[in-house]
């Protein structure tokens, strides 16, 4: 049965509800230019950490529906740990690359295992405890089992997390996330090596090329029917996705977009027997194999729909086969466990009936509905798929501030580690980078400086060396006045919090003072929420340079390796106990919380209004601007505050409250502390 053998017609009709959909998606998944934001601001992050990472250092890596550009309602976000200092090889020769007395080696043998996975054999000692633990003597040799290693790798930070497949799962302020750790490969593995030579027409050579000489994870879950499920190990191309994903025109990743749509508000709504069985990974598989195969001509938004259709046909025709290749080991069945015997004859008809319905099987999706019918009863209708057109500016800077903001997150240890990140960035600066990547490195300077500012007078605070620390003192001046002209409107806090630090109060509340001028200025725009006429008003067509320093605001990161506030130190040293790199305080939070700590030392009426106002924002606050992630630092620091004037009981209250809420800062025991510390029977 050939089900790829029937083509879609295709009329004028046809053409103006491809472009119906094609505007629908956009504003569903994205402009090509939104997503090159998300993508090459997360290129950007991921870049210099890697560039700054020591050899025992941990790397991690986005993979997934959000690192290739998605910002679908559910969308899940999973990451990849690796040690930097193993390696995996796959013959003896490769290990002649490394010097191994800084990296431990472990072999890849595939020899007993199924088409896409392997043993590890570790070849090399190692002084990972966790690697250690998860090795078991075969044959006279050692082998890292995958169950072991999963088993030590999970931390459970986060409540509800469970272990799924390789990964540590659960959800986090409405996102579901995958924390996998696995072993990196710095080569193409030899099962693979025939995906290279299928590559003619897509993925372009230069593609390939990039692909190949990143090399393959392993991430620690075995073949359901292998003869070592609990030792083998998954080769995983994630990377390798991620670039392929990365390299397809607008109009194919949106088609895969509407696949991920399709699976989830139409196929998985069939029924529950089979609401399982297939996963995005499967739609990413599908589309893979229709661009190589060129079973679409041409990729237009004339022609999306015919492409979805396709794409939809080839899924079908694999359900009846029971057989969906794996796209770089052809192989690797990536049905055999799961669509077989009943479920796969009940998802075949399934499939089967949405099929004879034809693309009006689409009106099920919520999501799309709306806009193939409008153009059903409205055949005349003008549709636009310029998309220049549709995106204001206000929300095209909204996404670039709020990818820029939410892939800032380095966390130097010390200042040796803030040199490193400085020289890092100095270097990229002459590298050819995209107008984004730019403006991202322009913020991730201003972030560099402030943690080298205040490591910097960390060092000399305590010492009897005056000149030195009257030099150290001038040199974080002039770090963060200089971040304050990189950075956010918001960065001027780092500028009052080192003022307070060093006991200038009245200058801090000079700096507070000029902060709360900007943020009330009517075009600011804080956390994506703005008022687009009065932000043009105010920006409009300015450089994004100059917008990011005078009407964007955002919440304040601590790096946890770096005092900025004495009065948070024990939440910070319990925090980084967790393996958790920064606070984020709520901007205003943090505002209330300098005013309060500076009046203390000159006014203490007015110490007393900043702390009402800090009560009144975090007792009644709605989201608006703290948001629920941040509470527990919220009430930690109004805790702190009461506790400070000597209200024992306001302050017990809350830190109650801080406890109560979701963990996200991992200072729970600092709370404890404190509660302790009131001597509160």
């Amino acid at each position: 049965m050939d089900f790829l053998s029937e083509n879609v017609y295709i009329d004028a009709g046809f053409q103006h509800l491809c472009e119906s959909v094609f505007v629908r998606l956009c504003q569903i998944v994205g402009t090509s230019v939104q997503v090159a934001i998300r993508r090459e601001t997360t290129d950007m992050r991921e870049m210099v950490g890697k560039r700054v990472a020591d050899n025992d250092d941990p790397i991690n890596m986005e993979s997934g529906s959000i690192r290739e550009g998605f910002r679908l309602e559910g969308s899940d976000l999973d990451i990849m740990y690796w040690l930097n200092n193993h390696r995996v090889i796959f013959d003896m020769s490769q290990s002649e690359l490394y010097y191994t007395e800084n990296k431990t080696l472990i072999l890849s043998d595939s020899s007993e295992s199924p088409p896409g996975f392997t043993l590890l054999e570790l070849l090399t000692p190692t002084t990972n405890r966790k690697v250690q633990s998860a090795c078991v003597p075969m044959n006279d040799r050692l082998y890292i089992s995958s169950s072991l290693y999963r088993q030590q790798t999970q931390t459970h930070w986060y409540p509800g997390s469970t272990g799924h497949g390789p990964c540590e799962s659960g959800e986090v302020g409405g996102l579901e996330y995958d924390f996998a750790w696995c072993f990196a490969c710095d080569f193409w593995p030899p099962s693979a090596s025939s995906w290279i030579d299928r590559c003619h027409s897509w993925p372009d050579r230069e593609v390939v090329n990039e692909i190949v000489r990143n090399g393959c994870h392993f991430v620690p879950i075995g073949h359901s029917l292998g003869l070592h499920e609990q030792e083998e190990w998954r080769i995983s191309f994630s990377l390798a996705e991620q670039k392929l994903v990365h390299s397809m025109n607008h109009c194919q990743f949106l088609t895969y977009g509407l696949l991920k749509i399709f699976l989830k508000e139409v196929i998985d709504k069939q029924s529950e027997e089979t609401n399982k069985l297939l996963c995005s990974y499967h739609m990413k598989t599908v589309i893979f194999w229709v661009i190589q195969q060129n079973a679409v001509p041409l990729w237009c938004p004339q022609n999306l729909l015919a492409g979805f259709w396709v794409c939809f046909k080839l899924l079908l025709k694999w359900v009846y086969e029971g057989a969906c290749p794996n796209f770089f080991i052809p192989e690797n069945n990536l049905f055999l466990s799961k669509v077989h015997g009943s479920a796969q004859r009940k998802l075949f008809l399934e499939l089967h009936g949405l099929y004879e319905k034809g693309l009006v099987c689409l009106l099920q999706s919520p999501s799309i509905k709306s806009c193939i019918t409008n153009v059903l009863y409205n055949p005349r209708l003008s549709i636009c798929t310029n998309e220049d057109r549709m995106i204001s500016e206000c929300d095209h800077d909204k996404e670039l501030f709020n990818e820029i903001y939410c892939n800032i997150s380095y966390s130097p240890k010390n200042l040796d580690h803030c040199i490193k990140y400085l020289h890092t960035i100095e270097l990229m600066i002459g590298e050819p980078l995209t107008q984004y990547q730019v403006l991202m490195l322009q913020r991730s300077t201003a972030e560099i400086l402030q943690s080298t500012a205040f490591t910097l007078h960390n060092m000399y605070t305590n010492t009897d060396l005056n000149k030195h620390m009257y030099i150290a003192d001038r040199m974080s001046c002039h770090m963060l006045k200089l971040a304050a002209k990189l950075g956010f409107v918001s960065d001027m806090m780092y500028i009052a919090m080192f003022y307070c630090k060093t006991f200038r109060y009245r200058e801090a509340l000079y700096i507070t003072e000029m902060i709360k001028v900007k943020l009330a200025q009517p075009g600011l725009m804080y956390r994506r929420r703005v008022h687009p006429e009065r932000y043009t008003e105010a920006v409009g067509e300015q450089s994004w340079s100059t917008k990011m320093r005078q009407a964007v605001a955002e919440d304040i990161w601590l790096n946890n390796f770096t005092c900025y506030i004495n009065e948070l130190t024990p939440e910070q040293q319990f925090a980084l106990q967790n393996d958790e790199g920064f606070l984020c305080i709520p901007l205003f939070v943090l505002l209330h919380f300098i005013e309060f700590l500076c009046y203390r030392h000159i006014d203490t009426t007015l110490a007393q209004t900043a702390l009402e106002g800090l009560q009144v924002l975090v007792h009644h606050d709605q989201g608006l601007y703290v948001h629920y992630l941040n509470r527990d630092i919220s009430w930690e620091i109004l805790g702190i505050c009461q506790q400070m004037t000597g209200n024992l009981q306001a302050a017990l209250y809350s830190y109650q409250q801080s406890i109560t809420q979701y963990p996200w800062h991992t200072i729970q025991n600092a709370t404890q502390m404190r509660i302790q510390d009131l001597h509160i029977t």
